[in-house]
């Protein structure tokens, strides 16, 4: 992610401890400052309607990830209702608590988000509080996680996807919903004809694809031994994706890969799709998913935003209750990145139409987020869960590894045919549920947590 863009309001009423707000203030800069935070900030803290219509201002023109409110005495609700009523972000409110002394109420900073949280609530407004000191890491976590949110609803909002083709026949859980896609995440999606998309791969040229081919054996040493002329057709299809995202200015692809690839094109897409996924050649990573799975993919761009690394869409192909393990496959395009380093990644073969290139590999052990932005049941929530990778053997050939869910695998094999899930869910290295449960309920997204 991105540095977070966070609009700091203070809020202070003269009738109390001005000295001691202050000293918050400036404390609760300094802590947020510590944690790649960019604080913007109004001319000057809010006391008055005057000073709230200019925050309003400030705010709206903002670009902000998230306007946190920060209550550094009592005011009553009328500031933050002013600043708020057309904020484009979420909306944090933090309160300081005070010792309880005998003496002098020198903040009263609860009562003020108190009121504050009632009036929004009236307007049908959401936020989130926290009360805590400056220092207090249960505040800024809740604070930081906000704003993850926010600037991923920002970003979604000006995301472009591509779909290349439709998906294959009996597919239907790739189908595209480009109305609903736009009006509950914002994306925009371009629909791309595939036999169009055939003749630009014709032209990429030789000496183009030598120089991927080039860069590619320095990862897989075993290309050689592949069949050459749908290996560089596999090549050719890479550039011809990387220059149609550029062109397009696509932040993420859909690919029907099969049967067309192998009958028009005699290759697989696969490899193309991995290296894409990846970023190879130092390329911002463009998250590719196969059989024009379009939802998959922005499960996929959801994750590598948040992760600031690939994701990969896989199959669920095994469910070893005993063990409480799951098998993941694909056939062969989860980005290099997530090889296992302790086993060599190689260029494969498809395992049902025998040609190259597919990524052959073990995915790598460690903490892991699963997700998909799913249509079960005919409306669209997000499923989510994590887990860990596994330093176990592959199951299949090409790109596979091995899955210990938070859930126990019963229940997550009830969930994903009792409710007639998806057979593609999306992962990503790290840990960011708690990101995406804040994200769903900022667009009024369901949820099912695998928990």
């Amino acid at each position: 992610m991105n540095p977070y863009r966070i609009a700091f309001i203070s809020l202070v009423r003269n009738t109390f401890d001005l000295q001691l707000a202050e000293q918050m203030i400036n404390q609760a800069r300094q802590a947020l400052q510590k944690n790649d935070i960019v604080l913007l900030e109004p001319s000057g803290e809010v006391g008055d309607l005057a000073s709230a219509a200019q925050a309003a201002d400030f705010v709206q023109a903002s670009n902000a990830d998230l306007v946190l409110i920060f209550q550094a005495t009592f005011a009553d609700s009328s500031l933050v209702v002013t600043i708020t009523e057309n904020c484009p972000a979420p909306i944090f409110l933090w309160a300081v608590p005070e010792p309880w002394s005998g003496e002098r109420l020198r903040l009263n900073s609860l009562c003020g988000i108190n009121l504050a949280g009632h009036a929004l609530g009236l307007r049908n407004r959401r936020y989130v509080y926290g009360y805590g000191l400056p220092e207090d890491p249960k505040v800024i976590v809740k604070i930081c996680t906000l704003a993850a949110a926010g600037q991923l609803m920002r970003r979604l909002k000006n995301a472009r996807l591509g779909v290349v083709g439709e998906h294959p026949a009996g597919m239907d859980s790739c189908h595209l919903d480009q109305a609903g896609l736009r009006e509950v995440f914002g994306v925009e999606v371009e629909q791309i004809d595939l036999k169009h998309f055939f003749d630009q791969v014709r032209t990429v040229s030789l000496e183009v694809v030598a120089t991927t081919r080039q860069a590619l054996d320095l990862k897989l040493k075993n290309l050689a031994d592949l069949e050459q002329d749908p290996l560089n057709g596999s090549l050719a299809v890479f550039n011809a994706l990387k220059f149609l995202a550029s062109e397009n200015k696509l932040d993420g692809l859909a690919v029907r890969c099969w049967p067309e690839f192998f009958t028009g094109l005699g290759c697989a897409a696969c490899g193309a799709m991995s290296l894409l996924s990846d970023g190879f050649e130092g390329d911002t990573p463009v998250p590719c998913s196969c059989e024009a799975d379009i939802n998959g993919t922005l499960t996929q761009l959801i994750l590598q935003w948040l992760s600031g690394q690939p994701a990969f869409g896989t199959d669920m192909v095994g469910v070893d209750v005993e063990k409480n393990q799951i098998a993941l496959w694909h056939c062969g395009l989860a980005p290099l990145s997530m090889a296992d380093p302790a086993q060599p990644a190689l260029g494969g073969i498809h395992s049902n139409r025998k040609l190259p290139l597919v990524m052959d590999f073990a995915l790598k052990p460690g903490r892991v987020t699963v997700a998909r932005i799913s249509q079960a049941r005919g409306r669209l929530h997000l499923i989510v869960g994590h887990g860990e990778m596994l330093a176990e053997p592959k199951p299949f050939s090409g790109t596979a590894g091995v899955l210990r869910l938070n859930c126990r695998a019963e229940k997550f094999l009830d969930l994903l045919i009792g409710q007639g899930l998806e057979h593609h869910i999306s992962m990503t290295y790290g840990d960011y549920v708690d990101v995406l449960i804040a994200y769903a309920e900022l667009i009024n997204l369901p949820v099912v947590q695998l928990i």
